[in-house]
């Protein structure tokens, strides 16, 4: 089997905007890419492409291989997987929450699809057993749609429901989720400017900096 990820590193994650900037973000988005690409080893994986736009924004050190694809998610996603002939897991790059111990029980599954939701009605991790049979339709309620092609191809599927691998960093509260449960080089670098500030209400992130003049 293998596993595809989506990547955009050049002025990626503009909704992080007000608490990086842009330089933070293209390292930031890196760091996830390398977190993710680490849980897939770690399970076993080791057939890894990295389908982006552009070969200039992915670490030459990786040892993945790398796909450039025309622009648009779904358009290249869906050119991908008519060219394999494999299991393929879709993960995305921004799930630095996922771990191996996630992707062995995905893979695990006997079902044709294994849907993992993300926030909002997303889709963070398709398990497909036989990719050429399937359309992908991220954007708006993707889970919704990829239940519901699921269901029009008479595959089997399974739900898998699991609140680190609901967690993509898309906005600024998202990084307190990884303040508190992430273990990977996003972390560390979420660490070095953010800390979780606890209050009567939920818990929120206050940059270093704002709290330096204090100490």
């Amino acid at each position: 089997m293998r596993a595809v990820i989506p990547y955009k590193k050049e002025n990626a994650k503009s909704r992080l905007s007000p608490v990086l900037s842009q330089n933070e973000r293209e390292e930031f988005v890196e760091l996830m890419l390398r977190d993710v690409v680490s849980s897939l080893n770690s399970a076993g994986i080791t057939e890894i492409d990295i389908l982006t736009t552009s070969s200039e924004g992915v670490p030459e050190d990786l040892d993945v291989n790398l796909i450039v694809a025309d622009p648009g998610l779904n358009t290249s996603i869906n050119s991908y997987l008519q060219n394999v002939d494999e299991p393929t897991m879709i993960i995305m790059a921004d799930l630095p929450l996922v771990r191996s111990s996630h992707i062995k029980k995905i893979v695990s599954y006997p079902e044709d699809i294994v849907i993992v939701p993300g926030k909002g009605g997303g889709t963070n991790i398709l398990f497909i057993r036989q990719p050429k049979d399937f359309t992908v339709k991220y954007h708006g309620c993707s889970f919704i749609s990829h239940y519901e092609i699921t269901e029009d191809l008479g595959k089997s599927r399974r739900v898998f429901d699991s609140f680190l691998a609901s967690i993509d960093i898309d906005e600024p509260h998202d990084i307190v989720e990884l303040l508190l449960y992430g273990n990977g080089l996003s972390k560390e670098y979420a660490e070095k400017r953010f800390c979780a500030e606890t209050g009567k209400g939920r818990v929120k992130i206050s940059p270093l900096s704002k709290l330096s003049g204090f100490i």
